[in-house]
């Protein structure tokens, strides 16, 4: 998760919820919508952009996105979203038709939007972009024990060695699976 010179490509926790509180403060419904539907989904911007009312399973809390980097089309995946983006994203979408795009605006101004969120929570480096919060989010996800499969399929990674380059994190996140390592030591030295 680094790029050719050796700079971390990912958002940590800290980066993560920084983002997470410039989005907060964001008195624009839609366009904090958007925003936290790329934090909470790990989708691509284009996926994002993509989604319609109909693709948002209100009563599972789930979005269904398009994966679009594959080279056909007509695979979709279904992620789940916490229940306040589930009521968010209804409220953003009541009042347009079913098959509308939740989200008018171009690649560019959602690449602008995301990138102006990072600018205010002081997040700088290549991390902070679109492929920064979708990578934060795999690697948020490894955090919490998540499978590599679950993962996968939440990304739309066609096959698993894709999803398991997020495996290669460094400082905070690399320490605390090597702390889970040395706490399973531990309590087994106690035991013996």
């Amino acid at each position: 998760m680094f790029d050719r010179r050796g700079n971390r490509k990912y958002l940590n926790e800290a980066e993560r919820q920084a983002y997470f509180d410039a989005v907060q403060a964001e008195p624009d419904k839609a366009r904090q919508a958007f925003c936290l539907t790329l934090f909470y989904t790990g989708c691509r911007i284009s996926e994002a952009l993509n989604l319609t009312a109909s693709c948002v399973d209100f009563s599972q809390k789930c979005a269904v996105f398009e994966t679009l980097k594959r080279r056909r089309r007509g695979l979709f995946r279904s992620v789940p979203i916490p229940g306040s983006l589930a009521v968010l994203l209804r409220e953003i979408t009541s009042k347009n038709e079913s098959s509308a795009r939740i989200w008018q605006f171009s690649r560019p101004t959602a690449y602008r939007l995301v990138k102006e969120r990072m600018e205010r929570a002081k997040i700088e480096g290549g991390m902070a972009s679109p492929k920064g919060l979708r990578h934060g989010f795999a690697v948020a996800c490894i955090s919490k024990e998540i499978s590599l499969p679950t993962i996968q399929k939440w990304l739309g990674h066609a096959r698993l060695e894709t999803t398991a380059i997020y495996l290669n994190v460094s400082g905070d996140e690399e320490r605390k699976f090597a702390s889970r390592l040395w706490t399973d030591q531990r309590s087994r030295d106690t035991k013996a």
